[in-house]
Formats: structure tokens, sequence, C-alpha cells
């Protein structure tokens, strides 16, 4: 059976809403905000490069990235109200456990809000292993993280789940194959994003799962 690692926000959970309010939180004493499409822009490299971002879009200096950053990760650890699983996704990981494939998380979201999320949603009860994007002192697309993930799972084919272009770059340096959900908080056309398989529905998943694990073995 295989090892399939997951990212987590964009790929197993719609949680752009919630990082919104978050952002919109810690802007608003400056008179500041952003948009979803925003938010879905900056979504990817972690809360460091997430606040750079939202720094460089509303015009506020980043002297004050360190407070900035401290009062995000604060407010990240209960932000789940307006979160929502991707639909199919707890059918089809119950399936994948149930198939005797071992499941984790690799995420740039800080360790605390991706376990309080997971929890919420009564996900965390499907993975062995989740790596947060300060479990390691490096972060995606740096493979450490991925490979981490990886090695606490055992042996088997290694396959990883992700929506984005950090996502992809993060396969591709670790060597494994990526399956790409094109429904999440990508910036780029599918085509654009190197992948081996791409699905739009979770339903679709486990048929391609079993494809790459016949093509391994």
């Amino acid at each position: 059976m295989a090892r399939i690692v997951f990212d987590l926000d964009g790929t197993l959970i719609d949680s752009a809403p919630d990082i919104q309010g978050v952002a919109n939180g810690v802007l608003a004493p400056h008179g500041a905000e952003i948009s979803l499409a925003q938010t879905h822009e900056f979504i990817g490299n972690g809360v460091d490069v997430f606040v750079t971002r939202m720094c460089a879009a509303t015009g506020l200096p980043d002297t004050q990235h360190a407070a900035f950053v401290a009062q995000f990760k604060h407010g990240y650890l209960t932000a789940f109200s307006l979160t929502q699983v991707y639909a199919g996704v707890v059918e089809v990981l119950e399936a994948l456990g149930t198939a005797g494939h071992s499941l984790g998380i690799c995420t740039n979201k800080p360790l605390a809000p991706c376990h309080a999320v997971l929890d919420h949603m009564d996900l965390t009860r499907f993975f062995r292993v989740i790596v947060g994007g300060d479990t390691l002192r490096v972060n995606k697309p740096d493979p450490a993280p991925l490979d981490s993930a990886f090695d606490g799972l055992g042996d088997g084919p290694r396959i990883y789940v992700g929506d984005s272009e950090v996502d992809a770059e993060t396969a591709q340096r670790a060597g494994v194959p990526f399956l790409l959900f094109s429904e999440g908080y990508r910036k780029t056309p599918v085509a654009r994003i190197p992948h081996d398989m791409v699905f739009s529905s979770y339903a679709a998943l486990p048929a391609l799962i079993d494809g790459l694990v016949t093509r391994a073995g």
C-alpha cells in the first residue's frame, strides 16, 4: 500500500475565508483590509510570506512585520468557523484508510492552527503524521518537510496530493508523483503546473491512486 501525503489549505479544506478574517483583524486598526481574491493569491508559502504580501498590498510598512506575524498566528488558532471540507474528502480519506494506505499531512500552515482546524473538522483521525510549516526550520517548497512526512509513514510508494505551484515544486524536488487538485488556490493554469495527474472531484482520486500504485509496483 502507498504512503499518501496531502497538503491542507486549498487541498482538503477551503479555509481562505477564515484566513482573510484573520488578516483583516490584523489590518483593521490600521484602516486596511484585503479581499478574498487577494487572500487566495497570498496563501501557499506560510505566514511570514503571507504577511509580507499583505503589507505590500496595503502599503503598510514592513517594520510592522514581526508584530503582524505574531498577531496573525494568535488569530489563526481559532480560525475555523467559516472553513469547509471539500466535497468528498471525508469519504475518500475513509476509503483510503480502509484500503490500507498510510496518510499524512504536509502543509506550510503552522502546526498549532493546523491541529486546531483538523480537530474542529474531525479530520485528525485519518492522519498518522502531520508536518506543519514550523515543524522544521524550512518549509515547502524545500522537500525536507515532505520527506519527513513520508518517513513517518513507513514503507510503500510515495504520493503527494496538493493544489498549488508550491506543492508541485515540492513534489518535484522530493522526486515523488504529484496529484493536482485543480479546484484549490493555484494561481496559474493547470497546464503550467507540473503534475502526474489532475482531478477536480475527490470521487476521482482513489482510482488515480490505484493507477499510480499499480505503476509503481
